[in-house]
């Protein structure tokens, strides 16, 4: 599957996708949620949501 069938199967609430994208960009969640050299959970998580949100407002 690609990068556009994922995005739009996450887009219609299908969970494995939505679980597949998370992953996918799990790395640099992780990397913008590090401050001052410490992982930051709350900004990890807030991260997270963001991502999901914008899965959700996505247009082709």
């Amino acid at each position: 599957m690609n990068f556009k069938e994922l995005l739009l199967q996450a887009k219609e609430g299908k969970e494995a996708a939505v679980i597949d994208l998370l992953e996918m960009y799990k790395p640099l969640l992780v990397k913008n949620a590090i401050v001052n050299n410490r992982f930051d959970e709350d900004l990890y998580q807030e991260l997270c949501i963001i991502l999901l949100k914008c899965i959700g407002q996505f247009r082709m």
